[in-house]
């Protein structure tokens, strides 16, 4: 629910903003989760830079500002992928934090071949933290997939801001 999504992106905003610092976000299965959930809060323009929601190759080499053909050799919704996505909204938004989600919400099978309920999110901050994690689910349903990895993504946040 956006209730929940909201208290998790209230409690990372919260903490980017007495670090003075801002964040960007790729949302990709999520479908801009992510985003509303760090967005619900009032007063979030103290922390969020801008974000954008990545479903196809042209968006993200719009959105992300990269050379064509420089992420040919990651894969969709892997840890290193989703780091590299986060990096590039970082620089793309010049902001101290980048959030990237790739993955399948399905239901059925990726155009890649990832499977349904399958989630990789990175994070990247400042002095060169980089953290991430690969979710899987093993449900084909979409709406509850969609949940879990906006969960998932603001839950990192909140969680690696907080051992700051």
């Amino acid at each position: 629910m956006l209730e929940d999504l909201a208290a998790l992106g209230a409690q990372g905003g919260a903490l980017l903003k007495v670090r003075g610092e801002k964040i960007a976000v790729v949302d990709g299965a999520t479908g801009g989760l992510i985003s509303a959930g760090l967005l619900a809060m009032p007063g979030a323009s103290a922390y969020f830079a801008g974000a954008g929601i990545v479903y196809t190759l042209k968006g993200r080499r719009i959105l992300l500002g990269h050379e064509p053909g420089s992420l040919r050799q990651f894969r969709s919704a892997t840890e290193p992928y989703a780091l590299r996505q986060a990096e590039l909204i970082r620089d793309r938004f010049d902001a101290d934090w980048g959030l990237a989600e790739t993955g399948a919400a399905g239901p059925g099978k990726h155009p890649l071949g990832v499977a349904s309920g399958t989630s990789a999110i990175g994070l990247v901050g400042p002095g060169g933290i980089a953290t991430s994690v690969l979710v899987t689910t093993g449900s084909e349903d979409r709406l509850a997939n969609m949940q879990v990895f906006a969960e998932a993504a603001l839950t990192l946040l909140r969680d690696t801001l907080m051992t700051l």
